[in-house]
């Protein structure tokens, strides 16, 4: 029910009806003008043709034709236009006739009143009279021309004549009829224009209706014609062009401001970071610092040993809280997107054996047998610099939790070949993680060994370090647990 309604609104509907309405009132003004101008229209035709005619009978006479000629003239006349021609003198001579009984016609209608009564002029001159002429009692309906021709004769021409009315139904019924016709071939033409013309106009609807949804996928199929219509269409696909640029661009402006609200959300949320873990991470050494300090201003050990230990501590303990901070301020850059990565291709192999260099003194303290069997470089793309803190933390960790396992105390690194990664593992043997620790080991300032003292023990930063990396670059890194120990790997994209 609610389609019909919906269609009635149509301007397809509307457009089908308009042309209806219009096609009917045509019809019905073409009948009111019927009954109104064919009756004058009929006299003054009818008019106009007695009076060439009697035109053309005085021309015949003045020019003295031959009188069988004009004789043999006016009868194929008469017989051509269906009239009664009748000549006659003053002195009652009958020139010419086609019908004997117009005579006595013609005397009845001049003479009796009941005649005149019922005769109207239609036109009179000099020469010529003419009047319609409706004889009630023989049921005649006429109109007669009676006149004077040049050379002295009375001419008298009788137009039978349908009744004006009857004319007028017959022509209405005609008009009627035919407008019925018409009306139902129009509403077929009709009703195909109107879909011809609203086609474009419901495709445009569609199209707006999507665009008001901030859809911007359809367009207007553009026609080969160049009218109103098509222009439109042009102009809306241009709009909407012009549109989705702009919302696209207002969604990447609403987007930037987004990121820009979230950065500067990252940023506080950084520096609430940097300060709960700072404050938290502090309170020992400070608290050392600060005992340490007021030992030697109070003189608690006079001996030189006692004040040298003492400074020694405040100096350890202040360069832990320098590498503590430094630690805290790149791990926030790296966890917050604020650092960048100056990469390119270098030789992880030539790095790794640095590394080892670099801890031998821990290696040798702990007496620790290092297994590395690389020789040949080894090409990776990333950031040096970085890499180097993931490979130093992975083999710092590994010296410090190694231990001996039936007789073997030893960290092996090997490195292997991906289809487009490079897989870095460090191996040491030793006490495996404890599986609800797998997780929590990544976290910043997390150690599994709580009773470890100060000496051994790290920031608890140095995994969260590489986690931070790791995910910046988007590759895999992880703990597996081994049967005699604990194996750290982390992966790197190939040379670029």
């Amino acid at each position: 029910m609610q389609k019909i309604k919906n269609s009635f609104k149509s301007v397809r509907f509307k457009l089908f009806f308009t042309m209806c309405i219009v096609i009917a009132v045509i019809v019905l003004c073409l009948v009111a003008i019927n009954n109104i101008v064919l009756e004058s229209f009929y006299l003054y035709s009818k008019t106009k043709t007695v009076r060439d005619l009697y035109k053309k009978i005085n021309t015949y006479y003045n020019v003295n034709q031959n009188s069988d000629n004009i004789d043999e003239e006016l009868r194929r006349i008469a017989y051509n236009n269906n009239f009664d021609i009748f000549i006659e003198t003053d002195d009652n001579i009958i020139i010419f006739s086609t019908n004997r009984d117009l005579y006595s016609t013609i005397d009845t209608i001049t003479n009796a009143k009941n005649y005149k009564d019922s005769n109207s002029v239609i036109y009179s001159d000099n020469n010529i009279k003419i009047s319609r002429v409706n004889d009630k009692y023989n049921n005649l309906n006429y109109i007669l021309l009676s006149g004077r021709l040049d050379n002295g004769y009375n001419l008298y021409i009788s137009i039978p004549a349908v009744p004006i009315e009857e004319s007028v139904q017959i022509s209405n019924q005609a008009l009627i009829l035919i407008g019925i016709i018409i009306l139902l071939i129009s509403a077929f033409i009709a009703s195909y224009i109107s879909k011809k013309f609203t086609a474009p106009i419901v495709e445009l609807n569609e199209i707006t209706n999507k665009m008001a949804k901030l859809d911007f996928t359809k367009k207007y199929r553009i026609a080969d014609t160049d009218d109103e219509i098509n222009e439109l269409g042009k102009n809306i696909n241009t709009m909407s062009d012009k549109l989705e640029r702009t919302i696209k661009q207002l969604r990447d402006n609403n987007s930037e401001l987004e990121k820009d609200i979230e950065e500067k959300s990252k940023i506080d949320e950084m520096r609430k970071q940097f300060i709960s873990d700072v404050s938290h991470e502090l309170k020992t050494p400070i608290a050392l610092i600060q005992g340490y300090a007021e030992g030697l201003i109070e003189n608690v050990n006079t001996d030189d040993e006692s004040r040298k230990f003492y400074a020694e501590v405040i100096l350890d303990e202040s360069n832990k809280m320098d590498t503590l901070v430094k630690q805290l301020l790149e791990l926030m850059k790296l966890e917050y997107g604020k650092r960048e990565f100056n990469n390119a291709n270098f030789d992880i192999v030539e790095l790794i054996n640095e590394v080892i260099r670099k801890c031998r003194v821990m290696i040798e303290e702990k007496n620790i047998k290092i297994k590395f069997e690389a020789k040949k470089p080894v090409l990776v793309f990333a950031d040096e610099f970085y890499i180097e803190q993931v490979v130093t933390n992975y083999f710092t960790n590994a010296i410090k939790h190694a231990i001996d396992v039936n007789g073997n105390k030893e960290i092996e690194i090997r490195i292997e070949e991906e289809k487009e990664k490079i897989r870095v593992s460090v191996f040491n043997t030793g006490e495996n993680i404890a599986e609800e620790n797998i997780q929590k080991i990544w976290r910043r300032f997390f150690k599994e060994d709580t009773s470890r003292n100060r000496a051994e023990g790290g920031t608890g930063i140095g995994l969260a370090l590489v986690k931070a990396i790791m995910t910046n670059y988007e590759n895999d890194y992880g703990v597996i647990n081994k049967e005699n120990g604990v194996e750290f790997y982390f992966e790197l994209n190939k040379e670029k």
